[in-house]
C-alpha cells in the first residue's frame, strides 16, 4: 500500500484523503489497523480535538502506537502529522491537564496567548506561513483552527512560523517527520501543493 491516514476515531480522515487524492495520489487508505499502519509506505496523523482525549484514543487502539513507531523510526517511512496530529509529535501537552505525548519532537504543547488581546481564541482563519527550513514545507498561506500551540525544545525542529499576535510554530520538521499545526486540506492550493510535495519527498 502507499499512503495510510491513520484512524483512532480523532481526525476529519475523509476530508483528508480525499485532499490526497486531489494531490496525485491514487493509492490512499484510511485505517485503524496496526498491521497496515506498520507496512504503509507513508503515514499521516490527522487530529481534531483536545490533546488528551486524542492521545488517549491513539493509545487505547491496541497496538497502534508501537506500529507508528516500527513504521516511522526503524523504517523511516515519511510521515505528517496534521493539526493535533502534530501537536501529538511533542513531549507533552497542557490541555485540560499535562499528558505524555509521543516525544518525537522535543517541547511541549501550550494554550495560545497573543500579545494582542483583541486576538480570538481559538484561532480560526488564514494566516501566512514562513518557511525556515527545506523540505515539503514552503511559505504561503494556510487555514488554522486551534486553541494551543507547540513550543519546540530545538529550534532546529522548527520548518515554519506564523503569526498571531507573535510567533506561533506552524511547521516541524526532522528527518523523515513532518508536522503541520495548520490544515493543508483545508487550504486550498497551497494545502494541495504542501500535500503534493510530501508524497514526493523523499527523506
Amino acid at each position: 500500500m502507499s499512503t495510510v491516514v491513520v484512524d483512532y476515531g480523532a481526525g476529519n480522515l475523509r476530508s483528508v484523503a480525499n485532499a490526497l487524492h486531489a494531490a496525485g495520489e491514487t493509492d490512499v487508505r484510511v485505517t485503524g489497523d496496526p498491521l497496515e499502519v506498520a507496512a504503509a509506505n507513508r503515514l499521516i496523523l490527522p487530529g481534531v480535538g483536545a490533546y488528551g482525549a486524542c492521545i488517549e484514543a491513539l493509545r487505547m487502539r491496541p497496538g497502534m502506537v508501537e506500529a507508528l513507531e516500527t513504521a516511522v523510526h526503524r523504517r523511516a517511512v515519511p510521515f505528517l502529522g496534521i493539526c493535533v496530529g502534530m501537536q501529538l509529535m511533542a513531549e507533552e501537552g497542557h490541555e485540560f491537564g499535562r499528558h505524555r505525548g509521543l516525544g518525537w519532537i522535543g517541547g511541549k504543547v501550550v494554550r495560545l496567548a497573543p500579545g494582542n488581546p483583541a486576538l480570538a481564541i481559538p484561532h480560526i482563519g488564514w494566516r501566512e506561513v514562513r518557511t525556515t527550513a527545506a523540505g515539503p514545507i514552503a511559505s504561503g498561506w494556510a487555514y488554522f483552527v486551534h486553541s494551543f500551540r507547540l513550543v519546540a525544545s530545538d529550534p532546529a525542529d522548527v520548518a515554519a512560523w506564523t503569526d498571531y499576535g507573535g510567533p506561533v510554530v506552524a511547521a516541524v520538521a526532522r528527518a523523515n517527520m513532518l508536522g503541520v499545526q495548520f490544515h493543508p486540506e483545508k487550504s486550498q492550493a497551497d494545502g494541495l501543493a504542501l500535500l503534493g510535495r510530501f508524497l514526493a519527498w523523499r527523506p
